[in-house]
């Protein structure tokens, strides 16, 4: 256990809640300096606080107001960083070969190819028996995908008989049917349909020679201020909000200050706490959005006959967290304290510099590859109970306590219970994103996307 000898308070090392003093019946508990619930009976000051005496103050509906209060970054000089610059002026910070199906059908060849070159492949279970929006989604998240710059050369196959076809695609890229590679957009792309050719196998290992044979090279000076980065947190508990989410908000700042973007999303772990970043928004406009991309998602919900305030997982409470408000309280502490430049749609691409806000659910898979579709070169990953799940992109695990970070080393690539400095943090972070390091899910090779689904199939 450890003492706070500023308000005399033992604060215990499982990361649970205990009260400092009486609670009455009904009263507010505060974390964080806000409620994050209501006793439902009485607590004594040093009893354990948790789901058997809290309750939620959520509900669904909301009316909210644009307060704004923000505090401007002092900008700073960013250091430098060694990328691979793409023709059409992007960074990237790796240069891999991607396989990137459009369709599930083609799981097994896509990875078959990946494997050849020391590549990854996006495996996905859709590209077909979607309609509508649903299908809409898919083929946007993938385009975008294909698009990322830290992509060396990108492979594209199909299987010929799908709704995401082949030649749909390239529209989408902004290409013709007959173009047989990205040069018309400044990428290296290839494409391959696995029901023409006689052997796919084989055809496919020659476009990723020539796929290998014209990406760049070496890597190159640039500024740090170039990066983005999307900001995710994974498994909880409660020390998430007091150790490695509050390091990846001061990460955030420091790189908002440098010219560089960051990415915060997980909109429903924002409910009891959306109104902190909506009067950071730095227009009435972005507030607007805010609201909408808020509202959305509790509309989501209810129309699923969902209520929107029953998110904390068993794993969330066995480590420490109660309630959703405790949760998100901790939450978007991950987006530190900058304005709030823009809020993005699922599926669109960062445009502003300074912090973004991106829809997505919480769910780690679904969140952390809508942020590199955004444009994410790495995610930071904050994490309390652990995780090997890695995405397309590099993903930095933040452990929030000791012992997670010294039982699961090859999950966890910092420890921020021991090392809350921020500029230790972000020189890791920079050694990553100039290659002289790799992150854990590198290291491990787990790397995965997964697409967001709502709709019927087929």
């Amino acid at each position: 256990m450890i003492i706070n000898p500023k308000d005399n308070v033992e604060v215990r090392e499982d990361g649970h809640k205990y009260a400092i003093r009486d609670i009455p019946q009904g009263a507010d508990v505060i974390k964080y300096g806000m409620p994050i619930g209501h006793a439902t009976k009485h607590i004594a000051a040093g009893e354990h606080v948790h789901v058997h005496n809290t309750a939620t103050n959520l509900g669904e509906a909301v009316e909210y107001s644009y307060n704004p209060s923000f505090r401007e970054l002092e900008r700073e000089t960013p250091p430098r960083i060694k990328v691979y610059r793409r023709p059409d002026g992007r960074i990237g910070i790796r240069n891999d070969i991607w396989v990137v199906p459009l369709v599930g059908c083609v799981n097994n060849l896509a990875e078959s190819l990946a494997r050849t070159c020391g590549g990854i492949a996006l495996t996905h279970p859709y590209g077909c028996s979607q309609m509508g929006a649903d299908h809409e989604t898919t083929c946007e998240m993938l385009a975008n995908l294909v698009r990322h710059p830290n992509a060396g050369g990108v492979l594209v196959v199909s299987l010929g008989c799908e709704n995401n076809t082949l030649e749909s695609f390239k529209a989408r890229l902004g290409l013709s049917k007959d173009d047989s590679d990205g040069s018309k957009i400044n990428l290296n792309l290839r494409f391959l349909k696995a029901q023409d050719p006689g052997d796919e196998f084989k055809r496919g290992l020659e476009l990723i020679a020539e796929l290998e044979r014209d990406r760049v090279g070496e890597r190159t000076d640039a500024d740090a201020g170039e990066l983005v980065v999307g900001l995710k947190c994974g498994g909880s508990d409660g020390f998430s909000g007091l150790t490695a989410n509050p390091l990846v908000g001061r990460f955030s700042d420091w790189l908002c200050a440098r010219g560089g973007s960051a990415i915060l999303t997980e909109v429903p772990e924002m409910f009891g706490a959306e109104t902190l970043l909506m009067n950071r928004c730095r227009t009435r406009q972005v507030f607007d959005k805010c609201v909408k991309m808020i509202n959305g998602f509790k509309d989501y919900y209810a129309s699923h006959g969902q209520v929107c305030y029953e998110n904390p997982s068993p794993g969330n409470k066995a480590g420490g967290i109660t309630t959703l408000e405790d949760k998100s309280l901790g939450c978007v502490q991950k987006g530190g304290s900058s304005p709030v430049e823009d809020v993005l749609l699922y599926g669109e691409r960062v445009k502003a510099h300074g912090l973004s806000l991106m829809t997505g659910p919480g769910n780690d898979l679904v969140a952390s590859t809508v942020l590199a579709a955004a444009g994410a070169h790495l995610i930071l990953f904050t994490t309390g109970r652990g995780t090997p799940f890695g995405c397309v992109v590099p993903t930095i695990k933040i452990a929030s306590n000791d012992k997670l970070a010294a039982s699961k080393p090859g999950w966890i690539d910092w420890n921020a219970m021991s090392n809350p400095d921020v500029e230790d943090f972000a020189a890791k972070v920079l050694r990553v994103a100039s290659g002289t390091e790799l992150a854990s899910n590198e290291r491990n090779k787990a790397y995965g996307i997964a697409i967001f689904k709502d709709g019927v199939t087929l």
